[in-house]
């Protein structure tokens, strides 16, 4: 008789466990990560908003004319040039303000100077495509950041080449910039004969004169290959498969809204698009694509009568924070609110600020996020029951259920949601065993200060 006791207190104890633990470790486990890669590269920077600059000087201290250095000076810039290698230093986001910058940036505007009914032609005709291999008889779970690659992958290099992706630069193309979003979340290292693949399939158009955009002398063709690959393969793929990851699995968690979308869907250039950019908007508010930026201020910047920031700081801008302050401060998902809340009365800045190195698709982001959206709705209902954060480390698992089909029921939920909960317990150790790894190899290998060093010589 004893052992009953015995097991119901052991019972208790696992669910317990299950219950508590995935809540508490995991960000323990982030702090303890945070703990160790500030003990490894120093506590540097002045944190935007902070006790130093506070939200209503952001934008100005952002914008303002000194705080246009990116790499040189940061001991921050060796961790990000090491997750974006190779070619780091060919990448529009970390080149030094001077005639390179200046010459990069604008082949970057020509190539996205896409017209809007062309840019949402291009990712609707992608979206299909990708859609069209799912089964149609079932509910499909995918995880959408991954669902959403392929599709950049072809959207981009059309916008690049001026043709259709075939299926081996897709593959290349996934490998590379999937490789990259994982090393930047910590879940995986580098693997940098992934990323190789690409810059030889790359260097191979350049030097056989089929690649349209090229950069000119004296940029060399191994240079032109890093730009094309970083900015467009890597950066562009990245951050459009996240931004749509995180808008469809807001969606999905969100039925309301799901609802009012669904009701103006084919209202195209009308309250149908408004609806979509309501959501888009609200989504990138409250799940931000960009944590952190950071810059190195050329001369002081004169923040108030008592405050002035040096020549040589280290300024890091924190886009969350920021969007957690002023008007639309909460972190409640609610679209409506842009009924009655202008973009520039909320500290809203989903591409970064114009004066100081915005997002360069901007213009035509929205545009195609509306077209895939409009073509991931008409042909599913999503649903998902996972956590979901700005990090969005599980790459949002989410069930695809085809028009006329039954939806995942309550227990199928339930358990998706308990094995994303414990999934993140283990991710969270990955990624403390993998960050400090890949943050201690970065120190060592020192990509961005050699490279500076090197230039003085």
């Amino acid at each position: 008789m004893r052992t009953l006791p015995v097991l119901l207190w052991a019972l208790v104890a696992v669910v317990a466990a299950g219950w508590l633990l995935p809540r508490w470790l995991p960000p323990a486990v982030v702090r303890l990560r945070e703990w160790i890669f500030v003990r490894v590269n120093g506590a540097e920077g002045i944190p935007i908003p902070g006790p130093l600059v506070g939200p209503e000087h952001f934008i100005r201290v952002y914008a303002h004319l000194a705080a246009n250095g990116r790499s040189r000076g940061a001991g921050l810039s060796d961790l990000f040039w090491y997750w974006l290698a190779p070619g780091p230093q060919m990448h529009q986001e970390h080149l030094e303000p001077g005639e390179r910058y200046r010459i990069v940036a604008r082949t970057t505007r020509r190539v996205l100077a896409v017209p809007h009914r062309r840019a949402a032609e291009l990712a609707g005709a992608a979206a299909r495509r990708v859609l069209a291999r799912l089964p149609a008889d079932r509910p499909c779970h995918v995880r959408l950041r991954d669902l959403m690659m392929p599709l950049w992958a072809e959207v981009y290099y059309e916008l690049v080449f001026a043709e259709p992706c075939p299926p081996e630069a897709r593959a290349l193309i996934v490998a590379n910039a999937d490789d990259v979003v994982t090393a930047l979340k910590c879940c995986g290292l580098r693997h940098l004969d992934r990323r190789d693949r690409l810059t030889r399939y790359l260097r191979a158009r350049v030097d056989a004169g089929t690649a349209p955009v090229t950069l000119p002398a004296p940029f060399t063709a191994e240079e032109t290959v890093w730009y094309l690959q970083g900015t467009y393969f890597n950066t562009a793929v990245v951050q459009m498969s996240e931004a749509m990851a995180h808008l469809l699995l807001a969606i999905a968690q969100h039925p309301p809204t799901r609802r009012e979308l669904l009701a103006t869907l084919d209202d195209v250039d009308g309250e149908g698009d408004r609806a979509l950019d309501r959501v888009i908007d609200e989504t990138l508010r409250v799940y931000p694509l960009f944590g952190v930026a950071h810059r190195i201020t050329t001369g002081p910047i004169e923040v108030d009568a008592k405050v002035t920031i040096p020549a040589g700081s280290v300024l890091l801008f924190n886009y969350l924070a920021f969007q957690r302050t002023g008007v639309a401060a909460d972190d409640t998902f609610d679209p409506s609110r842009w009924r009655r809340l202008a973009r520039g009365d909320a500290h809203f800045i989903p591409f970064g600020v114009t004066a100081n190195r915005a997002c360069p698709a901007r213009g035509v982001a929205p545009v195609m996020m509306r077209a895939v959206a409009r073509e991931v709705l008409r042909w599913y209902t999503l649903v998902s029951s996972v956590r979901h954060t700005r990090s969005l480390p599980n790459r949002g698992p989410c069930f695809l259920v085809p028009a006329g089909v039954r939806p995942p029921g309550r227990i199928r939920l339930w358990a998706m949601r308990l094995r994303d909960r414990w999934a993140d317990v283990w991710r969270s150790l990955v990624q403390l065993v993998l960050g400090t790894w890949m943050v201690l190899d970065a120190r060592r290998q020192r990509l961005c200060a050699t490279y500076f060093e090197e230039v003085r010589k």
